[in-house]
């Protein structure tokens, strides 16, 4: 008997009108596409090439993330995951800092993505900056993303918000010129040191993680655990 012939599904295209369970569908058969995003039901693919410039500003910031949730039992950070936020939005966010489910967090893992809301976002912006201000940041703040920071290439900015009833509002540096997580105590950000290769960004974390807030909070975190 003659075999019968594999039928993939169409090809992804960026503009395409999808749900998510198709827009993943088609992702899945074109293994060698590596970064694309649905966001309110229409696909995006993300810009390339990456500059050298990006790539460090990208590696930087993710140093800084992945430093504290290496010193923050119940912490967990990640770098290009694909998000499953909704029936027609499954983004793909440069990094995400999130509290385990375990540990009273609310995001998950379902199969080989992860769902929901990590507590905080971070979008690493150069050609993708009207997306990220745009409708990633009205999708972020929908879904209940906590906190969401994004990293401006081009004025070398910091803008880091906080979910407020509803509505983002912007975290400001303190006195010392450091900015503050609200949701993860001791995540502290010396902005210009994502910049500067002769500063470090350790330096604010390792301040951050010696404080009596970011301890009560490792103390909550492991309260947590078999709830």
């Amino acid at each position: 008997m003659p075999a019968t012939a594999t039928v993939l599904p169409p090809l992804l295209r960026e503009g395409d009108r999808l749900d998510s369970k198709e827009f993943l569908r088609r992702w899945e058969a074109m293994p060698g596409l590596k970064h694309a995003e649905l966001i309110d039901g229409t696909v995006f693919f993300m810009p390339s090439p990456v500059s050298v410039f990006h790539s460090r500003g990208h590696g930087r910031t993710h140093g800084w993330l992945w430093f504290y949730s290496e010193l923050t039992p119940g912490c967990e950070s990640g770098i290009d995951c694909t998000w499953k936020m909704g029936p027609k939005d499954v983004p793909q966010p440069d990094l995400f800092l999130r509290i385990l489910p375990d540990y009273g967090g609310s995001s998950r893992i379902e199969g080989a993505y992860a769902t929901g809301a990590p507590e905080l976002i971070v979008e690493v912006s150069g050609s993708s900056l009207s997306r990220d201000l745009g409708i990633k940041l009205e999708l972020y703040r929908s879904i209940g993303v906590r906190e969401y920071v994004t990293v401006i290439l081009d004025t070398e900015q910091v803008v880091w918000r906080q979910l407020v009833r509803g509505r983002y509002r912007e975290i400001k540096p303190e006195a010392d010129g450091l900015l503050r997580s609200r949701v993860f105590p001791g995540l502290w950000l010396d902005a210009a040191a994502l910049w500067n290769p002769k500063r470090s960004v350790r330096t604010a974390v390792e301040k951050g993680v010696r404080s009596p807030d970011h301890a009560a909070f490792v103390r909550r975190l492991a309260a947590r655990v078999g709830e």
